[in-house]
């Protein structure tokens, strides 16, 4: 694992790249979840690059590794939203093509980075996108468990804290992870609104989502305590001009009590699910490069 630093904008991201042993066969750009340092995909993005694919992590401006440049990383009064997010992704791939500019490369979103892909400006360089526990996270589509304090959440707890602290200190909150000002209250506006980022952002968003032609995969989780089958469908149905595909994945089917949101990258399913994302992977070229649902699986 090599460890690069890379100019977004004015900030600077922390990335991790996984290089194979062999000549790679594809690039793959791990997109993490809202809050989740790239740390966590450490494991998963080893043993992937041990298949033969190079892989890249990082960590979005102001989380992570990827803090402001202050003395004690604060992030109080720390400008950034979720467009400049998109616009650390779209720096990590365009990293990731020159790398491997002759190979396919290929998104692997876990929740926000299966969602944010519909906002890149260089599009065109993706070849596929494997979506990980991911949906709208509009607050009527969220898991039952979630949904009965959500509103606090949105109407009281952000606001507040957000006025307060400069930034979301969701690690003293318990609640999320530390993260921007900006970020947070402009995912505030998306999960208040029945189209999530499309609705909140208007006709520029939808469209940037409706041009993206790269196939979509999405795998959700019968027993994520975040995300819905209705919240994936209607996440990964704003990709209007993509051949889209999914599939539901049950802890019964593994012999295991629980997968969850977060579960996919745990070492556990090293021999299940892990083995599952290279098929995937292999597979994304036999599918069609736009229109519609490929086929479903419930």
């Amino acid at each position: 694992m090599q460890k690069q630093v890379l100019e977004s904008g004015t900030s600077q991201l922390s990335l991790r790249v996984y290089e194979p042993t062999a000549a790679a066969r594809a690039g793959v750009v791990i997109g993490g979840a809202m809050g989740v340092r790239q740390d966590y995909y450490a494991p998963f993005a080893e043993w992937l690059s041990g298949q033969g694919f190079r892989v890249t992590t990082f960590d979005y401006r102001g989380s992570g590794d990827s803090l402001p440049g202050t003395p004690d990383g604060s992030l109080r009064g720390f400008k950034a939203d979720l467009f400049d997010w998109a616009s650390d992704y779209e720096a990590v791939v365009d990293s990731a093509k020159v790398a491997l500019p002759d190979a396919p490369l290929y998104l692997l979103g876990h929740s926000l980075g299966a969602q944010l892909p519909g906002l890149l400006k260089n599009q065109g360089k993706v070849d596929g996108l494997v979506s990980i526990a991911a949906g709208s996270g509009y607050w009527r589509d969220n898991a039952p468990q979630l949904k009965r304090m959500v509103l606090y959440f949105w109407y009281v707890l952000v606001p507040l804290a957000t006025r307060v602290f400069g930034y979301f200190p969701g690690r003293k909150l318990k609640k999320v992870g530390d993260l921007p000002a900006g970020v947070m209250l402009q995912w505030r506006k998306w999960c208040l609104n029945p189209q999530y980022s499309v609705g909140a952002e208007g006709e520029g968003a939808r469209l940037s989502y409706a041009q993206a032609s790269f196939p979509v995969l999405a795998l959700s989780i019968t027993d994520d305590e975040l995300m819905t089958w209705r919240g994936t469908q209607n996440l990964i149905n704003l990709y209007t001009g993509a051949a889209r595909r999914f599939e539901r994945i049950t802890p019964a089917e593994l012999g295991v009590k629980r997968i969850g949101h977060f579960g996919f990258f745990r070492q556990q399913f090293s021999q299940s699910l892990w083995p599952r994302t290279v098929g995937i992977l292999e597979g994304m070229a036999t599918l069609p490069a736009a229109g519609g649902v490929a086929g479903t699986t419930a």
